[in-house]
């Protein structure tokens, strides 16, 4: 899918791929944290986010090749290089220890990937579990759309689906039970009118 798609992947979703920039101002890591992203595609959001936080180490993953390609080429291009690495995975069965050296992490966070990954479940486990003490899981997706038209929302969901994303109908409900299960902490803010919504899950 994203052989070409990689080419105007950034230029397209920033349309309707809301609050991410929201996300990145909310990381707010410690000096010296390290930061993992899980979906990292182009490495957008890794680059905003190192140049944002100047005192930090980054870290990303995908399971796109293609993306990938993209993403180190705009690392470079960035000046990024020696503060964020990124390498190919998949989210639901990684090792970041083995990947990078690195078991835990102050900060991860997903960006409109659990709207993208068929088995996205899996995915919470492996991301509560490279979480160090007193860190936060954050994420970024699809709402319910609750506060727009209803044709919007029904457009929406058909004109997604020609891409492979398919919004999580109870994401938030399932993100709060997740949280408990685990002992975690979960804050929800939602944006644009529930267009999306903005998760923290915190050790």
């Amino acid at each position: 899918m994203y052989r070409h798609q990689r080419h105007i992947y950034d230029f397209t979703r920033k349309f309707y791929l809301l609050g991410r920039d929201e996300l990145i101002r909310d990381l707010a890591p410690p000096t010296g944290a390290r930061v993992l992203e899980i979906g990292c595609g182009t490495g957008r959001n890794l680059i905003r986010a190192g140049r944002h936080y100047g005192a930090v180490q980054f870290y990303g993953l995908d399971v796109s090749a293609e993306m990938l390609a993209t993403a180190r080429a705009e690392i470079a291009r960035a000046g990024l290089g020696a503060r964020v690495t990124v390498v190919q995975a998949d989210a639901t069965a990684f090792d970041a220890e083995a990947l990078f050296g690195v078991a835990h992490f102050e900060r991860v966070f997903i960006s409109y990937a659990l709207s993208m990954i068929p088995p996205w479940r899996e995915v919470l486990p492996r991301a509560a579990a490279a979480l160090a003490p007193g860190g936060s899981l954050q994420i970024v997706d699809f709402g319910d759309c609750g506060e727009l038209p209803g044709a919007f929302r029904g457009a929406l969901k058909a004109w997604l689906a020609a891409f492979g994303v398919h919004p999580r109908e109870n994401l938030q409900t399932d993100l709060d039970t997740f949280a408990k299960e685990y002992g975690l902490s979960a804050e929800f803010r939602p944006l644009f009118r529930r267009y999306a919504f903005l998760a923290r899950l915190s050790a």
